[in-house]
């Protein structure tokens, strides 16, 4: 289990679609809930008038999210399998939580989209939908759910698997996969379903567990933002100077020529190591310690890099913007703090460009400003350069987030376009 591959999974889609019960079914039919979890469900269900055992209250844990029978704040549960270790992100349905969906799916590897067999594909699916191929999620697995209450009908299925394909064509999603399934009765989430035999494909864990993850990190470039600046200064270490942080892509060796932003200084790799040990090599999402050969003015916010692949360089942006503000809203002309990696700036909104109609994918050219959950193009312009590539290239160096500096509030989640031409 130490070398299972870890995947991130954000389950999508619209109101009462089935997201909850499917992640439940899930963690029951893998035997990943402790027998008092099951026993509480249970009873809950049973004080809820339920005739059957309601598996969405083991992902929904908020009173309130109990209370409605809805999903309000991301849950994130894990589990495992032989194969694979899930940390799966349960986001809301509800059109007033968009922001929170978009914090649950912004590092998925896969975005599961659910839609209710009866209802096919409702707004709020085709939103989700857009918003996971804006955040590039790589891997998009369109469910099915609810086949049990429309018969198990093939007809029913090929529907609305022909429409989201339609829709699915205008979005940039680089892998779409699609499953029938009853999250309430089990059909074809663990195991295969006796009920659809004429789906020949695989059931919804063992796709999950097949979909091909690892070619999704980008390896190519080496990108390092330096988080903190060790110095023990104690007698036996007292020249020791290491540099920690989280790579953000690309792999970093004992022996490898860097390069330093912003100075443009290079030197050498002399180590790179973890608490525990020191390392051959080191690859994106690990946290290490990188140690120079040179003694080279480094600080946090830096970005250590290789001197011919470099990141670029500016402080003029051209970003798509997710507003987070319930008590504010973007307008050219605001100013905000900006975080992009671990390097803090102040940025100006020069200009909205215009917002995203996300039902029809349409562009609002007069749009003045973004309100809460809205999503926008905008022009940034930074008082420090930041050291980015394009969101499209790189997840990580390719977002930021804006803040408020009067309540210190995350007011907004930002992806680089490219610098404003």
């Amino acid at each position: 289990m130490d070398r299972a591959e870890l995947v991130r999974l954000a389950t999508t889609g619209s109101v009462d679609d089935g997201k909850s019960t499917l992640l439940g079914r899930m963690l029951y039919d893998t035997k990943q809930i402790f027998k008092d979890q099951l026993e509480a469900v249970t009873a809950a269900s049973q004080r809820r008038g339920n005739d059957y055992v309601d598996l969405a209250l083991l992902t929904d844990g908020l009173r309130a999210e109990r209370e409605q029978g809805i999903t309000i704040d991301v849950a994130y549960r894990y589990f495992a399998t032989p194969k694979r270790k899930f940390i799966i992100a349960d986001t809301p349905g509800h059109i007033q939580y968009t922001r929170n969906m978009v914090t649950g799916a912004s590092n998925a590897d896969i975005a599961l989209v659910l839609v209710d067999a009866r209802k096919g594909l409702l707004e709020q699916t085709k939103r989700h939908a857009f918003i996971a191929s804006l955040l590039r999620v790589p891997h998009l697995v369109l469910c099915v759910n609810k086949m049990d209450l429309v018969g198990y009908s093939q007809e029913t299925y090929d529907a609305i698997a022909d429409d989201f394909r339609e829709f699915a064509a205008r979005l940039d999603i680089g892998d779409l996969r699609f499953v029938p399934v009853s999250a309430l009765e089990g059909d074809n989430v663990v195991t295969q379903s006796v009920n659809m035999p004429w789906y020949h494909g695989s059931p919804l864990l063992e796709v999950l567990e097949e979909i091909h993850i690892a070619s999704d990190r980008n390896l190519i470039d080496p990108r390092f933002p330096v988080q903190y600046v060790i110095r023990p200064q104690t007698h036996e270490h007292h020249d020791y100077r290491g540099y920690a942080g989280l790579i953000a892509s690309g792999v970093f060796r004992p022996g490898d020529e860097i390069a330093v932003l912003p100075s443009g200084f290079t030197s050498v790799i002399a180590s790179v190591g973890t608490f525990a040990e020191r390392l051959e090599e080191a690859t994106a999402g690990m946290s290490v310690v990188i140690r120079l050969e040179d003694d080279i003015d480094i600080s946090r916010g830096n970005m250590i890099c290789r001197p011919h692949n470099q990141p670029q360089v500016g402080q003029d942006l051209d970003a798509i913007v997710t507003w987070m503000s319930e008590s504010t809203e973007l307008r050219a002309g605001s100013k905000y703090a900006i975080k992009h990696t671990t390097r803090w700036a102040r940025a100006l909104v020069r200009e909205l460009r215009y917002r995203f109609d996300v039902s029809t994918l349409h562009r609002v050219q007069d749009a003045t400003e973004l309100s809460l959950n809205e999503i926008g193009r905008v022009e940034l312009r930074t008082t420090a350069p930041l050291f980015f590539d394009t969101y499209r290239q790189n997840r990580q160096t390719g977002s930021f987030i804006l803040v408020d500096e009067a309540t210190n509030n995350t007011v907004g989640a930002g992806m680089i376009r490219g610098v404003t031409q």
